[in-house]
């Protein structure tokens, strides 16, 4: 088949490109090469557009096992047990076939951790939507949350744990953001590194079929009006085989016989050979014809693009194939060598013993472009709202219109669909500012949480950048675990536009510095490019998976009241700061100006004061203010329980807005008991940190002084509206 310009085209590829792979490979690529490149070059699998910013990041700490380069991250936890995790995107399949789109996002996230040796224990997931009006959005919305609890409830891994957001920025590009942690032993951490010399290369899984060519591509590439025809790209998942397969492979992890493993995710078995080699500096060939096809007369070029799912590529110590194909026989799994390392450094495919493509690993590995883009700085506007103009509205009603907002109301309607007790370790699940899973047979446990502010990063990236790290940090502090490391899925638009490679460059040098300053180390993440429709880019959204530990789990900490006549404590000081706050926005549809100063010094001393505080059991409930406010914030402690809530008047900012609706950071509520008020006061003190006494809990009533008072059943049944009038 002759190469035409048109064909350079449909595989994403440009014209320099085809030009530096003829000049790499000496000769014209044949058909089957240029799908190997197109695969191995776009945006997706090569991070050509990413990797000179994502060496800058802050990867490193005594806790770190595994950093990025791997399917995922490894951290230490003691004991000799290890937390493996990682969140991805599946955004454009998302939005193509949202059932089938999510869902194999949460297989191909399950498979990046149990691949590395670890059982998976807990899924979160992070998904954003354009407006509840817009056509798309209903149909949109129940196929992913369907997608990703049908997947997740038949692999029996609970889901505790995400974040539903709607804007109009997602209108024509919704995000799917899956996040899975495992638990491993650290000295049993399976790597992707061949090794060795006429190694035996195993396929296992499922059979090859069509489903998903050019996925990977796919998901490089912005959409037009002809998204509907990308459907077969889309792969179809089968939960019930990953089981399985999850099980043959941990089962098979238990003795010394593979050398290396890696799923077959993006670009399916093209990537995975390909990566293993590179990592390993050896060559592999592939005998083609021996792939298991559950399709007729599939071609070399639709086996090595293919994107079925449910599959692994395993290398094997030799001798070890026959027990190996015991255990896959027995979970009822295809298994076959189809393959052997070599010494050549090249990618040998061939079929029915001739030589279809023949590539250099290098050329497709570590010789992929990488581009330098270039970008531009964000010109930012300090214009700040006058609140003597705004029509004025009273606190009640402003607080019932947040509450009652799609992105504000209570989104049980959507975690009631998964799953999040199975496996019986769940100890604080969804609603809470992270959810609690308990190291089986063990006293401690792990916090995690997801976290995105797409409108903060839109309005100033490094600041957006900075303040998505910190509320993550937050949101594990205030379960009471100590924030150990992150994982990333970075949500941006075309990098081919300066203004765009400028909102990544300046959220990464946010999350650098942040990470830095919190020893918050990154250990795995994902890039994802080219979100939009028709020239119309997403708002940069990066989404931060955190997790932490608590060494001894006595009681869970969460956020709701648990007793009448407790102490109210503010940790952290106000300014009244409200551009880019949600009151702003739902209240006048006003979205402009700078969102609120990160102070990493008071972030870091306030969050390790308030953690103290949780690990000498000082503290009741606690609960971070983010979005919404410290009223927000206190009407969601309020409703998780049958107490109310009084608050005195503030001494300093006179504007109630600003006091109750402001969006400042490195914030806490704290619920004390009083008879250990002074010790708790004692400690804030002696550490230097803000604090007020605002008010205290209450039968019933949600109150602030002279300005409000509602039932909080009744606060609870505005914040449940939504859905069912939706």
């Amino acid at each position: 088949m002759k190469i035409t310009d048109q064909i350079i085209k449909s595989h994403g590829l440009k014209t320099q490109e085809f030009n530096d792979i003829k000049s790499l490979l000496k000769r014209e690529p044949n058909f089957l090469e240029l799908g190997i490149f197109s695969a191995m070059w776009n945006e997706h699998c090569s991070y050509k557009s990413s990797r000179t910013h994502l060496k800058r990041l802050y990867t490193k700490g005594k806790q770190v096992i595994q950093g990025p380069g791997e399917n995922a991250g490894v951290i230490d936890i003691g004991d000799d047990d290890a937390i493996v995790f990682k969140i991805e995107s599946h955004n454009h399949p998302s939005y193509i076939e949202p059932y089938q789109g999510a869902a194999t996002g949460v297989g191909g996230i399950l498979r990046d951790v149990f691949t590395m040796g670890a059982r998976p224990i807990a899924l979160l997931n992070s998904i954003h939507f354009g407006l509840p009006t817009h056509p798309k959005t209903k149909s949109l919305l129940n196929g992913v949350v369907s997608g990703i609890g049908g997947y997740g409830n038949c692999m029996g891994i609970p889901t505790v744990a995400g974040e539903t957001k709607f804007d109009e920025t997602y209108n024509e590009n919704n995000l799917v953001n899956a996040m899975a942690v495992g638990l491993a032993k650290k000295n049993r951490i399976f790597y992707s590194k061949a090794k060795g010399i006429n190694k035996s290369v195993v396929y296992v899984g499922s059979k090859t079929g069509r489903d998903g060519i050019h996925g990977a591509s796919m998901a490089s590439a912005e959409f037009d009006e002809n998204t509907e025809d990308k459907k077969p790209t889309v792969q179809v998942g089968d939960p019930f085989t990953e089981k399985l397969l999850m099980e043959a492979c941990l089962e098979l992890m238990k003795d010394n016989s593979i050398i290396s493993i890696q799923d077959m995710g993006a670009a399916g078995l093209t990537s995975s050979s390909v990566e293993m080699a590179s990592k390993g500096s050896l060559g592999i060939e592939l005998e083609l014809e021996k792939v298991p096809c559950r399709e007729e007369n599939m071609t070399p070029y639709e086996m090595m693009l293919s994107e079925s799912q449910e599959r692994m590529l395993i290398i094997l110590e030799d001798g070890k194939e026959k027990d190996a194909k015991k255990i896959f026989d027995k979970w009822d799994l295809d298994f076959m060598v189809i393959g052997r390392t070599t010494n050549t450094n090249n990618l040998t495919l061939k079929f029915n013993g001739k030589v279809e493509g023949e590539i250099p690993i290098e050329a497709l590995a570590s010789k992929a472009p990488i581009y330098d883009r270039k970008w531009i700085r964000k010109k930012v506007s300090k214009s700040k709202t006058d609140l003597k103009k705004l029509k004025k509205i009273k606190i009640e009603n402003a607080l019932i219109k947040i509450l009652s907002s799609s992105n504000h109301s209570n989104k049980g309607w959507v975690t009631s669909q998964y799953d999040q007790t199975v496996m019986g370790d769940t100890v604080l699940k969804s609603g809470s500012d992270a959810a609690i899973i308990r190291i089986h047979n063990k006293e401690k446990a792990i916090a995690v949480s997801v976290d995105s502010s797409a409108n903060y990063c839109k309005s100033h990236p490094v600041t957006g950048g900075k303040q998505v790290v910190c509320e993550n940090w937050r949101n594990l502090i205030s379960v009471g675990a100590k924030p150990l490391a992150i994982t990333n899925c970075l949500n941006f638009g075309n990098p081919e536009n300066e203004i765009i490679m400028g909102e990544f460059a300046e959220c990464l040098e946010g999350i650098r510095e942040a990470c830095e300053f919190l020893s918050y180390p990154v250990v795995s993440g994902n890039v994802s490019f080219y979100n939009g429709t028709n020239k119309k880019n997403i708002n940069p959204t990066p989404v931060i998976g955190g997790v932490g530990l608590i060494n001894k789990l006595v009681k869970p900490l969460s956020h709701n009241l648990k007793k009448d006549k407790s102490v109210l404590i503010l940790v952290g000081k106000s300014f009244g700061h409200l551009e880019q706050s949600c009151f702003l926005k739902e209240n006048y549809s006003i979205a402009s100006g700078m969102p609120p100063e990160i102070n990493l010094l008071n972030e870091k001393n306030n969050g390790e004061s308030v953690l103290k505080l949780i690990q000498n059991n000082l503290v009741l409930s606690c609960h971070d203010i983010s979005s919404g406010g410290l009223i927000v914030a206190l009407a969601e402690m309020a409703m998780s329980t049958n107490f109310g809530i009084k608050i005195q008047k503030p001494k300093k900012l006179t504007n109630l807005y600003e006091y109750f609706f402001s969006e400042d950071q490195s914030r806490y509520v704290l619920e004390v008991d009083p008879i250990n008020l002074t010790k708790v006061e004692k400690i804030l003190k002696d550490s230097n940190i803000y604090f007020e006494n605002i008010g205290f809990t209450q039968k019933d009533l949600f109150e602030i002084e002279g300005e409000l008072k509602i039932n909080v059943k009744e606060l609870f049944k505005i914040n449940n509206e939504w859905y069912n009038k939706y």
